[in-house]
């Protein structure tokens, strides 16, 4: 069965979504042909998976934070030009690619904060919570995608790009002190207070998203008044 090429309408919310687009375009220009999208989507979630398995191995020797970073930058390259590389080429599979592209980044980013939560970086409970909401944000993603028929790809300028970024910097500061004072307070763990502030974003970010796509959608589907149709 023939499908649409295009099943949904794809926004870029990140301060960097411009620039990653050069550059993801140019790098698609550059693969060798024997490299297809598959292959780089199977690279991006073993880069996951090694980077959470690196924060676990950092609880044993800090130094194994490096192949945190490393893996995080390998874990863009795969995820990010999959799907520029299928377009770029012209072979487009939108409901595999969809389908298995979003499966791949719930388990990587399970495998990711399970490492994070082993590696004595940042407490369980809070890794826990972190995923939860994670699990939470991205169903709502998925459901307005479905309904909508817009993929939000980040919110307020931070989009996957840009958080893997600043994870990668929380990471790198980890060498220098894994831990922080607050007003006097502490010390915390540096990824307990990072890991508190994405809770509360992501929040923020969920509830924003569920109250304007639910404002929508009873716009879109609320019946005219019959009244008002007969004056």
């Amino acid at each position: 069965m023939k499908t649409d090429a295009k099943l949904h309408v794809r926004e870029y919310g990140g301060i960097l979504a411009v620039a990653e687009k050069k550059t993801l375009i140019w790098l698609a220009g550059r693969m060798p042909r024997r490299v297809n999208s598959d292959h780089l989507t199977l690279l991006g979630l073993i880069a996951m998976i090694l980077a959470g398995a690196s924060f676990w191995a950092a609880g044993q020797n800090s130094l194994a934070l490096l192949l945190v970073v490393f893996f995080l930058a390998l874990n863009w390259f795969g995820d990010s030009l999959d799907g520029t590389l299928a377009r770029y080429r012209n072979r487009q599979r939108p409901r595999y690619g969809y389908y298995v592209d979003h499966v791949i980044d719930l388990i990587g980013t399970t495998a990711l904060l399970g490492g994070l939560a082993l590696s004595g970086y940042m407490s369980p409970l809070i890794a826990l919570s972190l995923l939860v909401v994670f699990l939470l944000l991205e169903a709502e993603v998925y459901l307005a995608t479905h309904v909508l028929k817009v993929f939000r790809l980040g919110s307020f300028g931070f989009g996957p790009t840009e958080l893997r970024i600043l994870l990668s910097i929380g990471v790198l500061y980890l060498l220098y002190n894994p831990r922080v004072y607050i007003a006097g307070h502490g010390p915390y763990l540096l990824f307990d207070v990072g890991g508190v502030i994405a809770i509360a974003g992501m929040l923020i970010v969920l509830f924003f998203s569920a109250a304007r796509n639910t404002i929508t959608l009873y716009k879109e589907e609320t019946p005219a008044n019959p009244a008002s149709n007969a004056s």
